[in-house]
């Protein structure tokens, strides 16, 4: 082969290799674009959320419906907030992915019942927004699983909230420490929030300062909880490996979050 063939060929081959780092940049900016504007996966670690979400549900959370901010940013970066673009308020009853005022690094996940201007209130494990009680109809008992992997009968009921929406929730018991609490009207640019699971769950009920949610901002909502990809029981880790694979809750799979 000639000086001039190699050196040919060796442009070629630079080039190609060139052309590839350059399609793989793409790639991976188009998933980061991907990601930050249309939507993100999240995993649950707790049983707040119980029955509507397991502890090792793998979800994903639409970002576009109720537009953006920074806490939309699929990476937690410190930012003075700026409000949100196309900015939409969530509905009762979503089901909302955000970022935890306590410590924004975390996202949570929590139910909306309450609208700016809505007075909220729980009087012996009810909720009542504008002195309008959710209709609560019994659907049996089921294990709320706590977070060290340990179930605890729970009695499941279908909630109906004012505007119609219906979701289950677990109760315990109606006389725990947030089954009776004052009237709150949520201010403007807040939300509130409450687990599905009523008697274990850092919500809106608990001040911040003692490590709850508190009154939300609207401008720490990532989006909203639409479907679960995917789930599997952390219980199995105790278990030996060969027996993980039935750990895998298959009828979850796809399946949208109500």
């Amino acid at each position: 082969m000639s000086v001039e063939k190699a050196t040919v060929a060796s442009k070629r081959k630079s080039s190609g290799w060139g052309g590839q780092l350059v399609q793989l940049a793409g790639i991976v900016v188009a998933v980061f674009i991907a990601k930050g504007a249309l939507a993100e996966p999240f995993y649950v670690p707790s049983g707040s959320m119980e029955p509507t979400l397991l502890i090792g549900d793998a979800l994903i959370a639409s970002k576009f419906p109720y537009g953006y901010g920074t806490s939309s940013l699929p990476i937690q970066i410190n930012l003075p907030e700026s409000g949100r673009v196309f900015a939409e308020t969530p509905k009762q009853g979503d089901v909302v992915v955000f970022r935890w005022p306590g410590d924004r690094s975390q996202a949570w996940v929590k139910r909306v019942v309450g609208l700016p201007g809505d007075r909220i209130q729980m009087r012996q494990g009810q909720l009542f927004i504008n002195d309008r009680p959710a209709e609560l109809k019994p659907d049996g008992v089921g294990a709320a699983e706590d977070d060290n992997g340990s179930n605890e009968p729970a009695y499941r009921y279908v909630e109906t909230l004012p505007n119609g929406v219906s979701h289950l929730i677990f109760k315990m018991r109606d006389s725990g420490p947030l089954d009776n609490t004052q009237e709150v009207t949520v201010p403007a640019g807040h939300l509130f929030v409450l687990g599905d699971n009523r008697d274990n769950s850092a919500d809106s009920r608990v001040p911040l300062r003692s490590g709850g949610v508190g009154l939300l901002p609207i401008d720490n909502l990532i989006g909203r909880a639409d479907a679960v990809l995917g789930s599997w029981d952390l219980g199995m880790r105790s278990q030996p490996v060969w027996t993980w694979l039935s750990g895998f809750r298959l009828a979850r799979f796809f399946t949208a979050v109500h």
